[in-house]
């Protein structure tokens, strides 16, 4: 079977990492975390022949989500996030406001995501891993056909999520990373929410705040 098709690339306000994943026999897509730039992501969507059907959220900070209520409304997709975030998402203005960022009403997810849900790609699933810790509802979605999980802001390469925000806690994010990713084949590739992506095994080695 071959390889799903994936491109990633960051997206203003804060350079959070945006990936496209597609089937390359069905062409259907899913995005991941549309934080912005929302006539890009269409574009790059465009360009590799793809339809959106999902948009899956890692979390519920502003920066992950603005450009999702545009993309839900040009493609139809359902737009989804764990359900422990809901209170974030229902202060996305409010965070807005915080960092003197233009606010757009957003609609509400269609669709709450469960731990261990599969997102499915034609017959490739997409998994959805419950990380809590950055925030409560925070997840990864790990593709394992690919070797490849998107971890959103809850491993960086060489570091982890912010814990001081609203909801967050050390020794949750801490219990995700080596219970939930760190247990993923040591080959995995990790597209984190911001900047370079990383290995699984680089972490568990090398990480400074989570080692295996």
């Amino acid at each position: 079977m071959a390889s799903l098709i994936r491109k990633t690339f960051s997206v203003p306000p804060l350079g959070c990492n945006c990936s496209i994943i597609g089937d390359p026999v069905t062409k259907q897509a899913v995005v991941i975390d549309p934080g912005g730039a929302a006539e890009r992501i269409l574009h790059e969507v465009q360009q590799l022949g793809l339809i959106v059907s999902h948009i899956l959220h890692t979390h519920a900070h502003f920066d992950h989500f603005l450009a999702s209520s545009e993309i839900k409304r040009a493609t139809g997709a359902t737009i989804c996030l764990h359900h422990d975030d809901l209170k974030l998402w229902e202060n996305l203005e409010l965070q807005c406001r915080m960092f003197g960022v233009s606010y757009l009403p957003a609609l509400l997810p269609d669709y709450w995501l469960a731990d261990e849900e599969k997102v499915m790609l034609g017959e490739v699933p997409i998994i959805a891993l419950h990380t809590p810790g950055h925030t409560p509802g925070s997840m990864s979605f790990h593709v394992p056909h690919d070797k490849l999980v998107l971890a959103g802001d809850t491993l960086f390469r060489g570091s982890i999520g912010r814990t001081d925000l609203w909801g967050g806690s050390f020794e949750t994010i801490e219990e995700s990373i080596r219970e939930r990713l760190y247990t993923l084949d040591d080959a995995t590739s990790v597209v984190t929410g911001h900047g370079p992506e990383t290995e699984i095994g680089v972490e568990k080695e090398s990480n400074q705040f989570v080692r295996a």
